[in-house]
């Protein structure tokens, strides 16, 4: 049988802890090559859409797996594309124009020794969660042993889920949020309070003071440019980003001025960054701020082939500058594994994707 399930029940199948052990299990096996992952594509319809002036069809696509967790992953997005200007600077939109005003996106899962489909769900929750399953992982090899404070930027989707998955790797001393919106900022620290049990989330009036004197700082917001200003940054500091661009999306988090000071720079992928000429992976070390060979990949700090933090004193920074469909693979297995125990979603007949032909 094939589990057909939603987000709903999606998050209710995710435990940050089991999200973030298959993470950096994955990446083991991906330094290691006994898993694969394809770099994203993204395609555009070269007609405009009829009924959106100005708005292309896109699909994005993005695939991984690995024998260990046992499954292939294929995420996939059907969206209306197009772009906008804000404050004069050109940016993209997505329209929510299927049934209801929602949006299209999907993870189907494979089972890598059968062949066939073992899960279909929508790609809104584990989305959220595997970036901060990912940003988890980097933070073990890359920050303080014991982290004191957090500065986290953001008080959206991606900041609730960066925030449950630190605070569950992390006994914080306190915990400080900067958003532009300060009302929305307030709002979302009492209900992380109350979700975590915390008293200690509290919100901050400028990015000054979100960042100053944190020993942890953490970026998870849909900002384009930098967050917060790279002098900031001290000695023994721990900087990651979320703020991944693509070839037509140069969105950042962090300044050239916080990579420069950094004395270990980890990203994601540098294969992703260097096709989409990203500015802080890819222009830095055109401009000479990093060497291109200095830059370290997060699969080589898991698989022990690079050194991580090595000194109290370091600055070290992670740019989880790209999606995969390695994550999708090793949090989906541990979501259908879980949602199974619990009966959650529905299941499907499986032969209703099958064939007898040879395709």
């Amino acid at each position: 049988m094939t589990l057909l399930l939603n987000n709903e029940e999606v998050e209710k199948a995710l435990l940050p802890q089991e999200a973030i052990a298959a993470t950096e299990s994955i990446y083991r096996e991906l330094a290691e090559g006994k898993a694969l992952n394809r770099p994203r594509s993204q395609v555009y319809l070269p007609a405009e859409s009829k009924q959106h002036p100005g708005f292309h069809y896109r699909m994005k696509t993005q695939e991984g797996g690995s024998l260990d967790c046992g499954m292939w992953a294929l995420r996939l997005t059907s969206d209306m594309a197009g772009f906008s200007y804000t404050a004069g600077v050109k940016r993209r939109r997505i329209l929510p124009v299927a049934t209801g005003n929602t949006y299209c996106g999907l993870v189907i899962l494979f089972d890598v020794e059968k062949i066939e489909p073992v899960a279909i769900m929508p790609d809104g929750v584990i989305q959220k969660v595997r970036v901060a399953a990912m940003s988890a992982v980097g933070a073990k090899y890359l920050a303080p042993e014991k982290p004191r404070t957090l500065g986290l930027f953001g008080s959206g989707w991606q900041a609730s889920a960066h925030l449950e998955f630190l605070a569950a790797q992390y006994r914080f001393d306190e915990i400080k949020v900067y958003s532009p919106n300060q009302e929305h900022c307030k709002m979302f620290c009492k209900e992380m309070s109350r979700k975590l049990g915390r008293d200690n989330v509290r919100a901050v009036g400028t990015p000054r003071e979100c960042a100053v004197s944190s020993d942890f700082i953490q970026a998870a917001t849909a900002a384009w440019d930098p967050v917060f200003d790279g002098h900031w940054v001290e000695k023994g500091m721990y900087v990651a980003s979320i703020g991944g661009s693509d070839a037509s999306n140069k969105r950042r988090e962090i300044d050239d001025e916080c990579i420069r000071r950094a004395d270990i720079y980890f990203v994601h992928s540098k294969e992703v960054a260097r096709n989409d000429q990203s500015p802080d992976v890819w222009e830095v070390a055109q401009k000479g701020i990093k060497r291109w060979e200095d830059i370290g990949e997060l699969q080589d700090l898991v698989a022990g082939k690079a050194k991580g933090r090595v000194s109290a004193d370091q600055i070290t920074c992670f740019n989880n500058n790209t999606g995969a469909g390695t994550q999708f693979a090793a949090v989906g297995a541990a979501v259908v594994k879980r949602a199974r125990a619990m009966g959650l979603g529905r299941e499907l007949p499986t032969e209703w994707f099958l064939e007898s032909v040879s395709p």
